[in-house]
């Protein structure tokens, strides 16, 4: 029996703010559905050249009340990036905070604006330890 991965699903509040979170990371949008009957907008987005493998964005019009604060009921999710210390980089010249910076070289967590935990692992080998990312503390959690 085959399985094949589809998709990961994500509720958000504010929909263009993810959106451009997610394109922060390098994740362009595949597609998009309007369901005006269930009043609820879905956005895939996803690496280029792998579209098919998006992360899901669900936005329902009239709110959504029961997404929780910590948005880690799911656990989170895992990108692999060229240079970990670049992306670190980037996302924080544009706002982001690193709340678990790449001390290793190797992994770091940040979170969406809708509180959604997002992993970052340097393809291939830890790059060596640099500054300032060695002695950068936590912030918040992740």
């Amino acid at each position: 029996m085959q399985v094949r991965y589809l998709h990961t699903m994500v509720r958000v509040q504010d929909l263009d703010e993810t959106m451009k979170f997610f394109a922060l990371l390098g994740l362009k949008e595949t597609r998009r559905w309007d369901n005006e009957e269930g009043r609820f907008t879905l956005v895939f987005m996803a690496p280029e050249g792998q579209e098919d493998c998006p992360v899901e964005l669900t936005y329902n019009w009239d709110g959504d009340e029961g997404l929780p604060s910590d948005s880690r009921h799911f656990g989170h999710l895992a990108y692999g990036v060229e240079n970990i210390y670049d992306m670190c980089q980037h996302l924080m010249d544009n706002g982001v905070t690193i709340n678990r910076p790449p001390r290793d070289g190797r992994m770091a967590f940040v979170r969406s604006p809708d509180n959604i935990s997002v992993e970052l692992l340097q393809i291939g080998e830890p790059l060596p330890k640099a500054e300032p990312w060695a002695s950068m503390e936590n912030t918040g959690h992740w």
